[in-house]
């Protein structure tokens, strides 16, 4: 079923606030839960999962893949097929919607799962973004992809008869560690994963349990993953708390809006999630975390965010790893704080839901910032005071995350926005509108 496609349009700057929200459950958690949980035995239990459309598209491929999920109340019941059980005829075309973290973990589960042939696809913004690296290291435990030459999707997926455990030197790319840690979960063998830059590790953590199937050592510069093939996986019993990189928007709504708190309840602090939080702290941000708790080894926390004075904004290559979701909106706050602001590293955002970095560099020149993109580094020009007589227009993008952060520097500055196609927020963030009228705002809704 399509979303039904609307635009956004604001003018008005939006209010000083004082107000306790939450945001949706951690979409990385959830997709990654109904995926485990399809793997192993019996039944896993899942409570507050995202409902936003990328997970409905992990629950439709699963269905596919003849795994039964039932809802009841508030949790959600997945009935685990076990490992390497997941099968659907030759041909079965399986759509990944928006979510490049369904596609990456899904493929590295079916990768190595017996008697796999079938169509993969998604919709017009994932398609346009590369899957070559993910092709090769799936080629290396015995998958093969045609049409052959084709690195984007639709291709078709045959799975290994006989796949080997690889020593994968892990990059920026989390998914892709997933991938490898999935895929090597049904090899044969032992699967090696050097971890010299540290990632998410919500597929880590949620296999730890798991001791017979997974060995985590880990070092001030280093983690090393073992996973050793062929071992039963036991169901997960999980709850899913408030996404990091949804609380983000409105942390910096906050942090710009003059004579405003907010605080927000319950939200994951993992460790490899948080690094907008602290890099914004580095350079003047009024952020604490308070009453923080563990739950299935991962840490939540509430966020209290005050009006700030910031400073550029000097983020080296580093804070990638832990801060991939939240450059777009970073660029908003760069560009409303005056000075140069730098950010190293960041030439993988090419290859997102869109260009994020020349979608983004679009969006401030329009407010009359300035910007240069060079070598895999982006410098901002900001200015605290810019022309309101403009117009911040946003084209059919398919990035609900470019959506937001127009939206966000709307309310700030008060120049009106036109953001088209803004229903692909409910790939990641369906309340995202409701809070934001919550908060105060006046946007305008119109339908297509």
């Amino acid at each position: 079923m399509r979303l039904k496609k609307f635009d956004i349009i604001n003018s008005k700057k939006i209010q000083n606030f004082k107000k306790t929200i939450k945001v949706d459950s951690d979409k990385s958690l959830s997709i990654r839960s109904l995926l485990l949980g399809s793997i192993s035995e019996n039944i896993s239990k899942i409570d507050n999962l995202l409902e936003s459309e990328d997970v409905f598209s992990t629950i439709k491929c699963l269905k596919k893949m003849g795994v039964t999920i039932k809802k009841k109340g508030k949790i959600f019941y997945v009935y685990g097929k076990g490992l390497g059980s997941l099968f659907a005829k030759k041909g079965t075309k399986l759509n990944f919607g928006n979510s490049g973290t369904l596609a990456r973990l899904l493929i590295g589960i079916l990768s190595t799962t017996p008697d796999i042939d079938i169509k993969l696809s998604g919709d017009t913004s994932l398609k346009k973004r590369n899957m070559e690296s993910l092709i090769k290291l799936m080629n290396e435990f015995g998958a093969t992809f045609y049409p052959n030459s084709k690195r984007t999707l639709p291709f078709n997926l045959r799975s290994s008869d006989i796949p080997i455990g690889i020593n994968y030197k892990a990059g920026k790319s989390a998914q892709l560690k997933s991938a490898v840690i999935l895929a090597g979960l049904n090899s044969f063998g032992n699967t090696n994963i050097i971890e010299k830059k540290k990632t998410r590790n919500h597929t880590e953590l949620l296999l730890k349990k798991n001791s017979n199937a997974i060995k985590l050592r880990s070092t001030e510069d280093v983690n090393n993953i073992k996973i050793f093939g062929k071992k039963t996986l036991h169901s997960n019993n999980m709850k899913i708390f408030g996404d990091p990189s949804s609380a983000a928007f409105f942390t910096a709504l906050t942090v710009l809006k003059k004579k405003s708190k907010l605080t927000i309840k319950n939200v994951l602090l993992n460790p490899t999630r948080i690094g907008f939080y602290f890099l914004l702290k580095k350079f003047g941000a009024n952020i604490i975390f308070k009453k923080i708790k563990m739950y299935n080894n991962e840490k939540i926390g509430d966020i209290i965010v005050k009006s700030s004075n910031l400073k550029p904004i000097q983020a080296g290559s580093k804070y990638y790893f832990n801060s991939t979701d939240e450059y777009p909106i970073l660029f908003i706050i760069a560009a409303l704080t005056k000075g140069k602001s730098t950010f190293k590293g960041i030439e993988e955002l090419k290859n997102k839901e869109s260009d994020r970095i020349k979608e983004m560099q679009k969006i401030i020149k329009q407010i009359g910032i300035r910007s240069i993109y060079k070598n895999g580094d982006l410098v901002i020009f900001g200015e605290k005071k810019i022309k309101t007589n403009r117009v911040i227009d946003v084209p059919s993008l398919g990035d609900h995350r470019i959506c937001m952060s127009a939206l966000i520097l709307s309310l700030i500055t008060g120049v009106k926005s036109k953001i088209k196609n803004f229903e692909t927020v409910r790939t990641s963030f369906p309340s995202f509108l409701k809070l934001v009228r919550y908060l105060g705002s006046d946007y305008e809704i119109k339908s297509r």
